[in-house]
């Protein structure tokens, strides 16, 4: 049986503007109901590639299909298919939300029988009841930003499209557009640029880092900080000799060694920094060989690589070395 295809597929995608490649052969793929996020430092191409998947932008060379659809060759198709909510959303601010919801849905095509219900269904699904009959303009950032939400969802459009959707928007407001993205799981695919990098990593299934215009580095959270960190890291709190701490990370093996060690409080114990090369979890060979080196332990936890630790690495990297992009899995379609 055939599989259906990609929600989003590009292929050696290139846009060049006079003699500056600002998107640089990427390729890479989005599964239907797959949550996606877009990373890159500023001026990585990443704005360049989501109006590219618009249809708001040609590309140079390549290809990018939505839904199975060539962006380039069935543009009005296209946008039928795709919610695209950019960055600094603008919106009228002399309409209400309602009003701009009922405007914007006729352009959208949503039949006249539909409309109602539907924007009742998106400003349940977004919060916005309660300002419904209010003027955009005098809306706050958060519920502007989630006016914009709604809109690119009216149309239940199988691709959702977002450039910095919680830009400007205070902790709490972040959080409830974080679940609100979180709550398309499933039912839309969405792509999320952000520079808000614990957003991602809590909201988002996989990660597309791009840099210089290529993709650098692509998986789960799990498999970027496995392929690009590539070591555990553990914090311990000890008091003794800090030479039996050598002995015992040499005991220990699989790479073991101090990467900080902080000095010793009145109590007389201090804070040591051990990372290993080891796939597997060494937190209990780690004890154990503490120990055998008659050092106390108060405390030993694994510390976790956040993701931007893993930016960071990736980035890092591709500035370092000029070369084709790392290789990596792909979702499934």
């Amino acid at each position: 049986m055939t599989q259906p295809p990609a929600a989003i597929e590009v292929s050696r995608l290139v846009k060049a503007y006079g003699g500056v490649t600002a998107v640089n052969d990427i390729s890479f793929r989005v599964g239907r109901g797959e949550i996606v996020g877009f990373l890159g430092p500023n001026g990585a191409g990443k704005s360049t590639t989501m109006r590219i998947l618009t249809g708001y932008l040609p590309a140079t060379s390549g290809s990018v299909h939505i839904c199975g659809l060539p962006v380039a060759g069935e543009p009005a198709e296209i946008k039928r298919r795709i919610g695209y909510m950019p960055e600094n959303n603008p919106l009228p601010e002399d309409m209400r939300v309602s009003e701009y919801m009922y405007f914007r849905g006729r352009l959208k095509e949503v039949p006249r029988r539909k409309l109602g219900p539907r924007i009742d269904e998106v400003l349940e699904i977004c919060d916005l009841k309660r300002v419904r009959h209010r003027i955009i303009g005098q809306l706050s950032k958060g519920y502007r930003q989630r006016v914009g939400i709604a809109e690119a969802i009216l149309a239940e459009p199988p691709v959702i499209i977002m450039d910095e959707p919680t830009i400007g928007l205070d902790p709490h407001q972040i959080l409830i557009v974080r679940d609100l993205i979180a709550s398309l799981r499933g039912r839309m695919t969405v792509i999320i640029s952000s520079h808000i990098l614990p957003e991602i990593e809590v909201t988002c299934d996989r990660v597309l880092i791009i840099n210089q215009g290529r993709v650098v580095a692509q998986g789960t959270p799990a498999e970027l900080r496995r392929d690009i960190i590539g070591r555990h890291a553990y914090r311990v709190e000890f008091a003794g000799d800090p030479l039996r701490l050598e002995a015992a990370l040499g005991a220990a093996g699989a790479g073991a060694r101090c990467a900080r060690l902080g000095d010793a409080g009145t109590d007389g114990f201090r804070t040591a920094s051990i990372t290993t090369e080891h796939e597997e979890d060494l937190g209990e060979t780690l004890l154990a060989a503490l120990l055998a080196q008659g050092l106390r332990v108060r405390a030993l936890a694994r510390e976790q690589p956040t993701l931007e630790d893993v930016f960071l690495a990736a980035t890092r990297r591709s500035w370092d070395v000029v070369a084709p992009p790392v290789s990596a899995k792909t979702g499934a379609a």
